[in-house]
């Protein structure tokens, strides 16, 4: 199952025109994400608020990381201060997958925002956590919180932005995107020696752990004929029809 390294912003002096800072709503964000990413497999590991751009960057090439995903809100000019609107979804130039996750992000996040033909895509080398991390980048500059509209936006919007982010990954991944639910316990039931995990739901998905006859699996979620499960600290799909419910 993938993984991203998830860096909502660090910039406490950023401050929203209608109160609170770009640190505090880019982290409620990066909260609001956790049930969705959860639900629908996606692991991740997750910056402080006491870090910065440099500690981040420097965490996230320590891990092995599918994705580095960077959530912050944007800043006009102070020539043109409160006038702007509009998201830009960054990425490196030399990144094939990193344009792919910026573009896949991008058009999700265009079916929410009031004014879509203001959401882009865009190549950078000028951002550190676009440039320099060892996996694919996307930043997201998610409006502008100088501008009353675009900073209300996205107090008033966290959980639908949160499920729209989480809901581009899935497609970039290309996994299901599903909703939080309540974990099951279920029992594995063979008739031959083990099930297989699998990273996907389908058959022909690479095999990342076997669970033997009468293994005991935390049910995270379900889709058609599929659990995502967690079994001996790894997450991924098996075949509902081998799995007993207790």
């Amino acid at each position: 199952m993938p993984i991203i390294y998830l860096s909502p912003s660090t910039q406490e002096a950023n401050m929203y025109v209608n109160g609170g800072s770009e640190e505090e709503w880019m982290n409620r964000l990066a909260d609001a994400m956790v049930p969705y990413l959860n639900a629908s497999g996606i692991q991740y590991s997750r910056n402080t608020p006491d870090m910065n751009a440099v500690s981040s960057i420097r965490a996230s090439n320590a891990g092995t990381y599918d994705l580095h995903l960077a959530l912050h809100s944007n800043a006009s000019a102070p020539s043109n201060y409160g006038k702007t609107r509009g998201i830009i979804v960054f990425y490196y130039p030399g990144s094939s997958k990193g344009k792919r996750a910026a573009e896949i992000m991008a058009d999700n996040l265009k079916a929410i925002y009031p004014l879509p033909n203001r959401v882009r895509a865009e190549a950078t080398t000028s951002i550190g956590e676009v440039r320099q991390p060892r996996a694919p980048s996307v930043f997201i500059e998610l409006g502008y919180h100088d501008n009353e509209d675009d900073a209300t936006w996205i107090k008033n919007n966290l959980n639908q932005i949160a499920r729209t982010i989480v809901l581009a990954l899935t497609e970039y991944f290309g996994i299901p995107f599903l909703g939080p639910t309540t974990p099951r316990q279920g029992v594995v039931d063979v008739d031959w020696g083990y099930l297989n995990i699998r990273s996907r739901p389908s058959t022909s998905a690479p095999v990342i752990a076997k669970a033997y006859d009468g293994t005991r699996l935390t049910i995270l979620n379900q889709w058609q004929g599929w659990y995502l499960v967690s079994f001996d600290g790894a997450e991924g799909y098996a075949n509902s029809d081998f799995i007993t419910l207790l």
